[in-house]
């Protein structure tokens, strides 16, 4: 359920709809305790926001305003929108472990005395129908049929998807520049073959009111970037970035603080304040003008800044209240425990949050130690 969890994130905000609920039914049907599977399954989705097997669409979204933030101090600056890919990619592994063995050590032992209600959801027949599985066949050929098409293209030594050095991760390469269109396209294409062939869509006019519904859940985010990028204009034009860099570097140059303990610090403030602002871009979008251009001075790169943003982010998304979702996990906990409520959640997943700071934080601190790259392009030292 977590590795599940996990890479529901190709599929952004998805997870914590489909994913979420399925971990409370397959428990439930497996005879453990369904509050257990929601909590493994929420870990995965949201504890591990930031880590992926894959690419997604909130990492060059990340790395954009990281890039932004960058050249408020120096305008050549250039972030490429896979630079914490390898470390997001390892702490994948990492996240399925710790998940794992909280989920069958502790929490779902701490949940034996916490009785399932009598008329908790029956768990239904879910077999596919002939037509379900003919959709699902041929979007996985769809799917598989694109990225072959994709790599070939690619393949070329003068691909177009090549810059004028012949590289494809290098961020001016027209691949990188391309990596949401091609997200975007990568999936809406099985996913219209799907409805095609299921039966499920009929027409163009379906497809879009698809879209629509997905997209509807995102008012929250719309609304909070769009005084994010009302913040970054006033910030930019103010000069304060450059000014509170310059003597934040000082101040920290002055404490002689060991990079470890810097580190840590950016990854407890962004915890912190993820407990006030639940969107991971609308918050980096507040505060990397700050922590990026202020660490730069300290010879610290935006990819590792951006990784211990990520690290602090993710570990307290499941603590906090103000997460959109947050409500509806509750109700999902309140179909197999009706007395269950927001500190029902919150103590249910504490012990998550804290393991994932704490190992997290090291893990981040240990790939620094080794000098492994954090991503394509990327590095720890900014050297002006």
């Amino acid at each position: 359920m977590i590795t599940v969890g996990i890479v529901s994130h190709v599929a952004v905000d998805a997870g914590y709809v489909l994913v979420i609920p399925l971990g409370g039914l397959i428990f439930h049907a497996a005879g453990r305790h369904p509050l257990a599977g929601i909590a493994a399954a929420f870990a995965g989705v949201s504890g591990g926001f930031s880590a992926n097997f894959v690419p997604s669409s909130l990492d060059p979204l990340l790395s954009g305003i990281s890039q932004a933030a960058a050249q408020l101090l120096d305008p050549t600056v250039t972030v490429n929108p896979l630079n914490n890919w390898f470390f997001t990619l390892s702490s994948s592994v990492l996240i399925i472990v710790v998940g794992w063995i909280l989920t069958d050590r502790f929490i779902e032992p701490r949940l034996a005395s916490t009785a399932v209600d009598g008329d908790a959801l029956v768990v239904e027949d879910q077999t596919l129908t002939a037509d379900q599985k003919r959709g699902l066949v041929h979007a996985s050929l769809a799917l598989l049929l694109s990225a072959a098409l994709l790599a070939l293209s690619t393949w070329p030594a003068d691909s177009a998807w090549r810059n004028s050095e012949g590289l494809l991760t290098a961020f001016d390469a027209p691949l990188m520049r391309s990596i949401v269109a091609l997200i975007f396209v990568l999936f809406v294409i099985p996913g219209v073959v799907y409805g095609y062939v299921a039966g499920t869509v009929t027409s163009h006019r379906d497809v879009i009111a698809g879209m629509t519904q997905s997209i509807s859940g995102m008012g929250y985010y719309i609304v909070m970037a769009f005084f994010a990028a009302q913040f970054i204009a006033a910030f930019g034009q103010s000069n304060l970035g450059p000014l509170v860099a310059i003597k934040g570097a000082d101040a920290l140059r002055e404490a002689g603080l060991p990079m470890q303990v810097t580190l840590v610090g950016i990854v407890l403030l962004t915890g912190v304040v993820n407990l006030m602002v639940g969107s991971a871009s609308a918050k980096w979008a507040l505060i990397a003008p700050v922590f990026v251009p202020m660490l730069m001075q300290l010879g610290v790169s935006p990819d590792l800044t951006q990784a211990a943003y990520r690290v602090g982010d993710s570990s307290t998304n499941i603590i906090t209240p103000l997460l959109p979702y947050f409500p509806l996990i509750v109700v999902f906990c309140q179909r197999y425990v009706k007395s269950s409520g927001i500190g029902t959640v919150v103590a249910l997943m504490l012990p998550y949050s804290v393991t994932l700071l704490i190992i997290w934080s090291a893990w981040l601190i240990l790939f620094w130690s080794l000098g492994l790259p954090l991503g394509l392009q990327s590095s720890y030292i900014y050297a002006p």
